[in-house]
């Protein structure tokens, strides 16, 4: 049985990979430079890096978009980044791009992500404008807490008791150009940020049916019609369209009539589950919870974790984000509970 040592996978991925490919070798490298590994590529190493991170770990308890969820059936941010993975790589393996980037970028993209999903983004966002005299519900406001910057912050500074994961450039611009408008400098990292809306627009409209807020049949008929009558069909036909559109144009990118369906449906979703009754009353409820906590700590900047305060140099507000960005749901309960609910009195 051969040994396939770093070198001879590095070199396969020239005879194998397409030539927009970004190659292991060609890497422009870590800020920290270090012993090449024997086995694994740079990007193997940094996926590696990533998921065994306590960052990584603590996914798993931190909630997608339903945050009182009953049953055990329902996404986390652990399993949306492992969907997203699973998109990505499918993707990109059919384009003959770098499989390895992919699944680094994919799995560290929402490192930084709080807890109570995207409702903690805006509260600490609101806390922090609140603390720094900048006014509420404005872009500048909206500026103060970002999860694609945190999730940097995470594997530049915050892991490993502030030295970071020393990832390579490729996947840092990946996790942070990966939302919104931005755009990843490498095919693959640009293939992360339309798998990550892939994934979040059909299992949150999987999910929103086993709570009850939607049916199936009240999908928009053009959205039906486009991209299929169920969530695998759905799925389908957007990895399909997306490999064949991108091999097409010579860049990645959906032909107009998919991407219009699903944006569709992301705004249907805005519109029929993101803001359903069910859903707004948890979510004032967690903006209440991480407000009161954020307070708390800020007042008391000494409860806030040494290596944390250690790491923001002096900047109390940022320790005390970085503390409160990075608890799981359970964990940011249970501190609540502790701080400002007094136990019942026994007699």
């Amino acid at each position: 049985m051969r040994v396939v040592y770093r070198e001879d996978q590095q070199q396969r991925e020239h005879e194998v990979l397409s030539e927009e490919a970004a190659f292991a070798d060609g890497t422009e490298g870590r800020r920290s430079s270090s012993e090449p590994d024997a086995l694994r590529t740079d990007f193997q190493r940094d996926r590696d890096k990533i998921l065994h991170s306590k960052s990584f770990r603590r996914l798993s308890h931190k909630t997608q978009v339903f945050l009182a969820s009953e049953g055990d059936h329902f996404r986390t941010r652990l399993t949306h980044t492992l969907e997203v993975a699973q998109i990505a790589r499918t993707i990109t393996r059919a384009l003959g791009l770098n499989e390895d980037l992919t699944e680094a970028i994919s799995l560290g993209h929402d490192l930084g992500h709080t807890p109570f999903g995207h409702t903690g983004e805006a509260a600490l966002a609101a806390c922090l404008a609140r603390h720094k005299g900048v006014a509420p519900d404005t872009s500048e406001a909206a500026a103060l807490y970002r999860h694609n910057e945190q999730s940097v912050r995470v594997v530049e500074r915050i892991e490993n008791g502030g030295a970071g994961l020393n990832l390579t450039a490729e996947v840092r611009d990946g996790i942070l150009n990966h939302t919104g408008d931005l755009q990843a400098e490498t095919c693959e990292g640009r293939i992360v940020g339309t798998a990550d809306r892939i994934a979040y627009v059909n299992h949150d409209i999987d999910d929103a049916i086993r709570a009850g807020i939607l049916r199936e049949a009240d999908l928009p008929d053009t959205t039906h019609r486009v991209l299929g009558a169920n969530h695998s069909a759905r799925i389908e036909t957007l990895v399909t369209d997306m490999v064949r559109a991108s091999a097409e144009t010579g860049d990645i990118a959906m032909s107009p009539e998919v991407w219009d369906a699903m944006m569709e449906l992301r705004a249907f979703l805005f519109q029929n589950v993101y803001t359903a009754p069910s859903v707004m009353a948890e979510v004032e409820k967690a903006k209440h919870l991480l407000a009161d906590l954020f307070d708390y700590y800020a007042a008391h900047i000494d409860e806030v974790p040494e290596d944390y305060r250690a790491i923001s140099e002096g900047d109390d507000l940022r320790a005390v984000t970085d503390y409160i960005a990075g608890m799981t749901d359970r964990y940011a309960t249970a501190t609540y509970q502790r701080l400002f609910i007094p136990h019942a009195l026994s007699y």
